[in-house]
């Protein structure tokens, strides 16, 4: 899976959503309304990503897949990584990104959650 395919899916998320450095030049950071919701290690090959997640999930998605382990410098109750290198299909990903989405957004307060459901 290749980060632009990546970048376009979070770009196209509903909300104020931000593509920025905060960590330095290989660690780019999708937030919706100002939470993190993706980092990616752009100049790892392959790319690997971190993503929010539910713990129970989390722990079915470690079992199911070899390319997904805790979080790297993450919460590894709530953080997956998983790298980006064929083994898990394109369509799981993206999943795996939307419900990292969803987990940040359930998070907001229930004002700006209105605005995104």
């Amino acid at each position: 899976m290749r980060l632009a395919t990546v970048q376009d899916h979070c770009l196209k998320k509903k909300g104020k959503i931000t593509e920025e450095f905060p960590f330095g030049e290989e660690a780019l950071v999708y937030k919706v309304e100002g939470k993190m919701f993706l980092l990616a290690m752009v100049n790892e090959q392959p790319l690997s990503i971190n993503l929010k997640c539910d713990p129970v999930y989390a722990l079915e998605l470690r079992e199911r897949y070899d390319a997904v382990t805790a979080g790297y410098h993450m919460s590894k109750k709530h953080w997956n990584t998983v790298v980006l290198d064929g083994s898990i299909p394109v369509g799981e990903v993206l999943k795996m990104i939307d419900h990292s989405y969803e987990q940040v957004v359930k998070g907001l307060p229930l004002k700006v959650r209105k605005k995104l459901l």
